[in-house]
């Protein structure tokens, strides 16, 4: 089969608002009503809570002002590779057959003369 590349994304504004000691969604309202950013109070608690598929560059612009931060602090592109319908981590698999495993080691005592 094919490996084919599967691009995700982590999204770390809840870290970000932590960071900063802000808790609660409600309290990033005012913040992004400031910067011209109009967002109902569900749509601000699933930005923060969820991780969003869509976000528009104002919005995301307005986050970075807000927490004086990159694009890159908010979100993390990873790769994840997948062979056909199912997802295989991004990391070597790792050979457990009994040829591939350590040797116990063995302590000698030494003679003395």
């Amino acid at each position: 089969m094919t490996a084919r590349r599967r691009i995700s994304y982590h999204w770390h504004l809840r870290t970000l608002m932590a960071a900063h000691s802000m808790w609660k969604t409600t309290e990033l309202g005012p913040l992004l009503r400031d910067r011209r950013v109009s967002l109902s109070p569900a749509q601000v608690y699933r930005l923060v809570a969820e991780q969003p598929e869509r976000l528009s560059l104002h919005t995301l612009a307005a986050l970075c002002d807000i927490f004086d931060c990159t694009p890159n602090d908010l979100v993390e592109p990873y790769v994840e590779a997948t062979v056909g319908k199912q997802a295989v981590n991004a990391a070597p698999a790792i050979d457990i057959s009994a040829d591939s495993r350590p040797v116990r080691a063995r302590i000698i005592a030494e003679e003395k003369t």
